[in-house]
């Protein structure tokens, strides 16, 4: 009998996205599989229960969990959900772990062997395994598209016959997967970019993308940039001069866009109050760092709030907000991993627990807690 992947359907109503696309079904399907879909799982990605039949999965009920041999989440199961799965399935998800720890334990103690999508290792083999990039692409998109919506004028310049349109001016603080994708996107869509990061190295990245890149560059950033391009503790004289830059620069632009995580802490402050008041009405600041405490003042989580005039965005689950493709890209991510763990030779699930990506993403393993950043030792005992 051929072993089971159920795909589930989330139960945050904030979450619409979804584990499995058509295309993932098919490939599970040809790797040996059963598929069992819950019902609905996939109408807010746009996803009809009956194009999921098509693709070779059957539709199902949350109770066809129990019979799983693997469960496919966008989010961390709930306590409830967890009681509905047989001992010794793989629970493979974005699992938010850092301050979590009685929800790993509750995992622990059902006997499932837990993934967090999100501790996947940047390493190349594990490059079209990776969420937080597949997820962050689509958020510094879908930043831009939130701030042009925001926002009461046109992004490019115009020059018509009644008269020229400047182009907005738009900033973005970070320069990794969403800042770079959210400089593209501005551009695109006419904008004049500039882009801001505390690694040296990404001042080459930002000039690619026809971006203006804003740093203090005197002698110690220079030889900053020798550090193999990770952010380095700069001293706290650059950290002042840089500071004095960016909330110069932040009072000459129409919108500005912050990207700035660091995962398992919060939120790095990047825009004060004050960086605010100094902006023109009619500004817009979109935050994609508001899970974690966000890098804007005075953001609210889930709102668009006005701060002097300047409407300060705080959407949740950005990404979400783009679903259909969202949820596309993660299922590639969660079948291109679980491929990893089925034997070649008996097409039947094989986790080596010594792997490198399931010792970097297994939280949980035979009822206990495995990973070392949450307590565990990497030992299976009960």
């Amino acid at each position: 009998m051929s072993e089971i992947v159920f795909v589930a359907k989330e139960s945050d109503p904030n979450e619409p996205r979804v584990a499995g696309s058509v295309e993932s079904v098919k490939k599970l399907t040809s790797l040996g599989f059963e598929v069992v879909v819950e019902g609905g799982a996939g109408l807010t990605s746009r996803i009809l229960d009956a194009e999921y039949e098509r693709a070779g999965a059957r539709i199902g009920t949350a109770k066809d969990a129990k019979s799983a041999d693997v469960v496919l989440k966008v989010r961390r199961p709930t306590a409830g959900e967890i009681k509905g799965y047989k001992a010794g399935a793989l629970v493979i998800a974005i699992m938010d772990p850092y301050g979590n720890e009685e929800a790993l334990a509750s995992m622990a103690k059902a006997g499932v062997t837990a993934f967090a999508m999100e501790l996947m290792p940047r390493i190349t083999r594990a490059q079209s395994m990776d969420v937080l990039s597949s997820q962050a692409n689509l958020a510094g998109y879908q930043a831009v598209i939130d701030a042009a919506y925001e926002y009461d004028r046109a992004l490019p310049m115009m020059m018509t016959a009644a008269g020229t349109v400047p182009a907005a001016k738009v900033f973005v603080m970070g320069a990794g997967v969403a800042g770079l994708q959210a400089i593209a996107t501005a551009r695109r869509l006419g904008a004049m970019v500039s882009a801001t990061d505390v690694r040296p190295a990404a001042k080459e990245q930002v000039a690619s993308l026809g971006a203006k890149f804003i740093a203090v560059e005197d002698e110690e950033f220079k030889a900053a940039e020798t550090a193999g391009g990770y952010a380095k503790e700069m001293s706290k004289e650059y950290q002042a001069k840089q500071a004095a830059l960016v909330a110069d620069h932040i009072s000459k632009q129409d919108i500005v866009i912050t990207t700035a995580l660091i995962p398992g802490r919060p939120a790095p402050r990047l825009v004060t109050r004050e960086m605010l008041h100094s902006m023109k009405p009619g500004s817009v600041v979109v935050d994609l760092a508001v899970e974690r405490g966000g890098n804007v003042e005075g953001v609210e989580a889930g709102k668009v709030t006005e701060v002097a005039g300047v409407k300060v965005v705080g959407h949740l689950n950005v990404p979400g907000r783009i679903a259909a493709s969202a949820s596309a890209l993660y299922a590639k991510n969660l079948v291109t991993f679980l491929e990893t763990m089925v034997s070649k030779e008996t097409k039947a699930l094989a986790v080596n627990m010594e792997d490198e990506l399931v010792k970097a993403t297994a939280l949980t393993h035979g009822g206990a807690v495995v990973h070392p950043a949450f307590g565990g030792r990497n030992e299976g005992e009960k």
